[in-house]
């Protein structure tokens, strides 16, 4: 059973750091996209960060661009979501996901979700 549970979500003051934890299992990710997500509350669900789980090229969204960095630990079998100076803007529910297409900004492309982790900032 496939499952991605992530951690590390919060209360933070704006201009203050989080990081993300995503804990993936149960299938082998080697050709897959991890990607990360956020949907505030009366949006539609937003591209944060992607990466190939077997290569070290990352893509970002506009908006966290300069702020956030996406690795992953091959020994922990993680995807983490490094946030760095957040702003109020970015409160969201965050989702790791993976999906084996490249087409690695579009939801509807990955396979698997997790159940998300909540990250508020405030001034």
């Amino acid at each position: 059973q496939v499952q991605l549970v992530e951690s590390g979500g919060g209360l933070v003051q704006a201009g203050g750091s989080l990081r993300l934890s995503c804990a993936a299992s149960g299938r082998s990710f080697s050709t897959y996209f991890m990607g990360w997500f956020r949907q505030a509350p009366g949006k539609e669900r937003e591209f944060v960060a992607a990466m190939r789980w077997s290569s070290d090229s990352t893509y970002y969204g506009d908006s966290v661009k300069g702020r956030f960095t996406i690795s992953r630990d091959h020994a922990k079998n993680t995807v983490s979501l490094q946030m760095n100076n957040l702003k109020v803007e970015d409160t969201a529910v965050y989702y790791c996901a993976a999906g084996r297409s490249g087409a690695h900004t579009v939801v509807g492309r990955y396979e698997y979700w997790g159940q998300g982790t909540q990250v508020t900032s405030s001034l």
